[in-house]
């Protein structure tokens, strides 16, 4: 099923947000079980270990379900019109795996030094509280999740999620190279993006999904190299195949280790938060170790890395969750390629395949390697750089994934 990549419908939205907002009402911010009241300020948090986002559990019914999520990466003072973050609309353009009958929303001020404040915020137009207040204040280091919206989401479709920030002081909190079209407006016009600003996940009220699949890794996962509002990342694939059963979200963060931080925090220690809080989370899928082989400083031990994703899966099974793996793929070519690190990607990708790691192995190094240069991706599959796949190399990714593997309901290994 190919993704959806029309935008007059969006413009159209996004056109109307200002006057349908001031005559829609939202009444009943507690209309479904399990939307308790929130703090309307976030407490702050060290953003090595940052705030969990309230969710479901993990055998909950799963009525509130997350359908979108972007990992928060970094805070930076925007450059645009003088680095002024004041009086701005913010116009997040993001693209859900199921629908839903209601959604709520997740704001993030991570890597704020100030407390953010949002006096203005829809969901396709549809106007969101923050336990009954239009406005809210984020702490700095802090998140909140809104009330309940009563609005349809459709699956795989476009989704605007706009925030006013009249006095934001900054740094903003931010997921860069979405690979995906968002938009800001001030005083001086509107300008296009690929950064998601504040916003870091979209639940969605659904009765018959089974729950969600959070993915967690690298560009690999991100999406880097693939077509810009194509919507062709690996896991955008694979919710197409699961056609609604369940909800994915996509956790990768480009340049993203395992052991060290780098461009954004290291997995192992933002796991909880973009992994195991998403709302009604059943099975993780772990695509990461590229950058600990192949950034500096190198991770020169294969069983660091192997201890590392075993961690991680038994932190998924302490919360009753399945953990999916995949092995490392080639990069011969790219400008870090030495033999020694490729010897580090192939020894962890037998300790992978050995088992002991994660419940199933999806072997996407075998997919997409070339099979007369088993050190080099497929030409095929390649974006160009020789680390990085085109949309034809994602599709491969997430036409790869095994369904029955991800099923919750199967027993968990009990070897870890």
């Amino acid at each position: 099923m190919p993704r959806r990549q029309g935008y007059a419908p969006l413009i159209a939205l996004v056109a109307g947000t200002a006057a349908l907002a001031a005559g829609v009402a939202f009444a009943g911010s507690l209309l479904f079980s399990g939307s308790g009241p929130r703090s309307q300020q976030a407490a702050p948090s060290d953003p090595r270990s940052v705030a969990r986002t309230p969710a479901a559990p993990a055998h909950s019914t799963g009525l509130w379900l997350g359908t979108w999520a972007a990992a928060p990466t970094t805070g930076t003072i925007d450059t645009y019109n003088g680095g002024d973050l004041t009086r701005r609309t913010i116009r997040n353009v993001v693209h859900t795996s199921i629908g839903g009958d209601a959604a709520r929303i997740t704001l993030s001020n991570l890597f704020g030094t100030h407390p953010l404040v949002v006096d203005h915020a829809t969901v396709n137009t549809r106007p969101v509280t923050f336990r009954g207040a239009a406005a809210v204040t984020v702490a700095a280091g802090g998140q909140i999740v809104s009330d309940p919206v009563l609005v349809p989401v459709a699956a795989d479709a476009d989704l605007v999620v706009t925030l006013r920030t009249p006095t934001a002081e900054g740094p903003v909190t931010l997921h860069p190279g979405t690979h995906q079209t968002s938009y800001v407006e001030d005083g001086r016009g509107t300008r296009r993006t690929t950064d998601w600003r504040y916003l870091t996940a979209v639940d969605v009220h659904n009765e018959t999904a089974a729950g969600t699949i959070a993915v967690i890794g690298d560009s690999l996962t991100a999406g880097t190299g693939s077509t810009l509002d194509a919507n062709s990342r690996w896991p955008d694939v694979l919710a197409d195949r699961l056609r609604g059963r369940y909800g994915v979200v996509n956790a990768g963060i480009a340049g993203n280790r395992i052991l060290r931080d780098g461009r954004g925090v290291r997995a192992s220690a933002r796991f909880d938060r973009d992994v195991l809080d998403v709302a009604g989370v059943k099975t993780v899928v772990i695509a990461l170790g590229i950058n600990d082989v192949q950034q500096f400083p190198q991770e020169t031990d294969p069983q660091r890395i192997a201890d590392a994703l075993r961690s991680m899966t038994r932190r998924a099974h302490a919360r009753g969750l399945r953990a999916v793996g995949a092995t490392l793929m080639p990069y011969e070519g790219f400008r870090t390629w030495t033999p020694a690190r490729n010897a580090v990607r192939e020894q962890v990708n037998e300790l992978i395949r050995a088992g002991g790691i994660f419940d199933s192995v999806i072997d996407f190094d075998k997919a997409v390697r070339d099979p007369y240069h088993p050190a080099r991706l497929l030409p095929a599959y390649d974006c160009g750089d020789h680390l990085h796949l085109n949309d034809t190399g994602y599709q491969r990714l997430g036409s790869l994934v095994d369904l029955p593997a991800l099923q919750h309901d199967r027993p968990v290994s009990d070897q870890f």
